[in-house]
Formats: C-alpha cells, structure tokens, sequence
C-alpha cells in the first residue's frame, strides 16, 4: 500500500530528477499559490493515489497490447496538477510555442511532449491527468476542504513549523490570507 504515494519519490538517474525537479517547480508551485500550502500538500498526496489506482487499472488494459513502464517520479502528480489548472482556468486560449491553442487541449500537448522524457511513464502521466481533469470537473468533490479547515491547519504542527522557516515561501490557507501574502 506505501507504494501507492513513494512511487512519486522514485527516479532512476540524473536526467529525470532533473526533469521532475523543473517539473515540480514549475507545475507544482504555481498550483501551490493557487491554493496553500496545506491544501498543495494534501491534494499532492490525493493525486499520488488517485493516479497509482488508475494506472493500475488502466494496466491491466494496456499491458495486453503493449509494454507498459512502471510508474516513477513526480510526473503524475504534475500532469493531475496542470489538469486542475487548465479545466478550472477562466482563459480560454493560450499561446502555447508561439501558437494560440485552447487551453484545454494544453495538457495533451505537453503529454505527447512528456512521451520523450528519459524514465517517464507514458501511462503514468495519463493516469494523473486524468485524475486532474476529474477533480478539475467536480468529480472529486469530496477531496475539497472548506477554506476555514485550511486555515486551522495553519497553526496545526508540521504546517506551523513549516510558516516559520525563513526562506521557506509558506502559502496560507485562506483566499483572503493570500491575496494579503501576495500584497505585501
């Protein structure tokens, strides 16, 4: 059952922790300011899950045709990630290598692009994005958590400890909290 969130942590050589590292500053941290820290957390280990249940359900599909790659790396998590952005995003087009695509379809460019990843899983990536649009539709309602909770797991230990390190960037809880962290 652990291997359904460590698989996240797993990388076989310099090229894709490289490859995680970008994607996780990247993808992850602008859906962390989107939503906090505590949420960000919570929901990282959610997509963790939901994405290992469905690719272990859609490999029982898929190693029939075809070879499949085990599921490692952040990868998963980033694409559930991106998907929530992209369905929930108020854009409706975006210049993506200098073409204007529509934002929905943004995911599955960067899937085909996340197909020539050393060490990347293919299927993996599906799985989260997936689980991203899922929960980016709605369907995952019952993984969203009233803002108030979020906010008192700000004070709660790890998060309290995690808001006073210093060059930690901690992202509150509460959509009037952050608005205020972003002003100052």
């Amino acid at each position: 059952v652990h291997r359904l969130v460590t698989y996240i942590f797993v990388y076989e050589d310099l090229i894709s922790l490289t490859c995680g590292a970008i994607i996780i500053w990247y993808f992850a941290g602008s859906f962390e300011k989107n939503v906090g820290t505590v949420k960000h957390c919570f929901l990282t280990m959610a997509f963790a899950i939901l994405s290992a249940l469905l690719y272990l359900l859609l490999e029982t599909v898929v190693s029939r045709v075809s070879e499949v790659e085990e599921a490692k790396g952040f990868m998963s998590v980033a694409f559930a990630m991106l998907g929530v952005s992209t369905t929930r995003s108020r854009m409706k087009r975006m210049l993506f290598f200098g073409v204007r695509v529509p934002v929905v379809l943004v995911p599955w460019f960067m899937l085909c692009i996340a197909w020539f990843i050393p060490g990347s899983s293919l299927l993996s990536s599906l799985s989260g994005l997936l689980a991203g649009e899922a929960y980016g539709l709605g369907y995952c309602f019952c993984l969203d958590f009233p803002e108030s909770v979020g906010s008192k797991l700000d004070r709660v230990f790890p998060f309290s400890l995690l808001r006073r390190i210093p060059g930690l960037k901690y992202i509150p809880g509460s959509l009037a909290e952050r608005r205020a962290f972003e002003s100052s």
